[in-house]
């Protein structure tokens, strides 16, 4: 069996099983395009993505992911959910109870709170093109209207409060998560244009804080991400 869809709460969940499985297993969430559904998931349509799966198999890895109610944005619901499905693996899967996590975009504001939950079952972080800070990423948005009003409403959708108490608690927000947790976290920035890259200025900060490994690379190196992946958590695996 290559994979496994079930639901939970209304919501997709995909399990990858590896030929040779090592026993440790990889929570992947997704960005803004994510979506887990009855028999696929973006992480398998999308080219690239499929690579990295590929990859991790070829290690492996069993690769778990959720479809996390769509556009979540760090959501309580999404970061309870996403707990839920790390104790259904758990259970489920002949896994160590630390797993590795890896989140792209929007996926790092689950991830950070998911950080803060689960202290003692997460064994290492791999956040890929990182939205690290909603205030940061909204004040942006404020340029581009559209973008702007189609971020409010996916916000109000995620977060259930209405636009006014959402802008105020989001403005009132500290520039950046904090990230001084007890497991490695390395930050993986692909140098292109776009919306996600104009939070670089931020990880001047990330730069002094020792316990991250920030990476930048070029989009045409790409290709090695799942390498630099699968080193990342191997390095971080002696100690069960």
């Amino acid at each position: 069996m290559e994979n496994r869809n079930f639901q939970m709460d209304t919501q997709w969940n995909i399990i990858h099983y590896p030929e040779k499985p090592t026993g440790f297993g990889i929570l992947i969430i997704g960005d803004e395009r994510h979506f887990v559904d009855e028999s696929k998931c973006f992480w398998t349509q999308n080219e690239g993505k499929q690579a990295i799966i590929n990859e991790l198999k070829d290690a492996g890895y069993t690769i778990f992911s959720s479809n996390l109610y769509g556009r979540n944005w760090g959501s309580e619901n999404a970061v309870e959910l996403a707990q839920r499905l790390y104790q259904h693996v758990i259970r489920s899967e002949i896994l160590n109870n630390k797993i590795h996590v890896l989140a792209e975009g929007m996926g790092a504001l689950v991830a950070v709170k998911l950080l803060e939950k689960m202290k003692g079952s997460i064994r290492s972080v791999v956040l890929l093109n990182p939205i690290l800070s909603l205030k940061h990423h909204l004040e942006q948005e404020k340029e581009h209207k559209f973008f702007y009003k189609k971020l409010m409403r996916e916000l109000i959708a995620a977060h259930q409060l209405d636009q006014s108490t959402l802008e105020n608690e989001i403005f009132n927000m500290e520039e950046m998560v904090h990230l001084d947790f007890d497991c490695p976290i390395r930050i993986i920035q692909v140098l292109a244009g776009g919306r996600s890259y104009t939070q670089s200025k931020l990880y001047q900060k990330i730069l002094n804080t020792p316990k991250i490994d920030p990476t930048f690379i070029l989009p045409e190196k790409k290709p090695q991400l799942g390498t630099m992946v699968i080193k990342f958590f191997n390095s971080h695996e002696s100690v069960l």
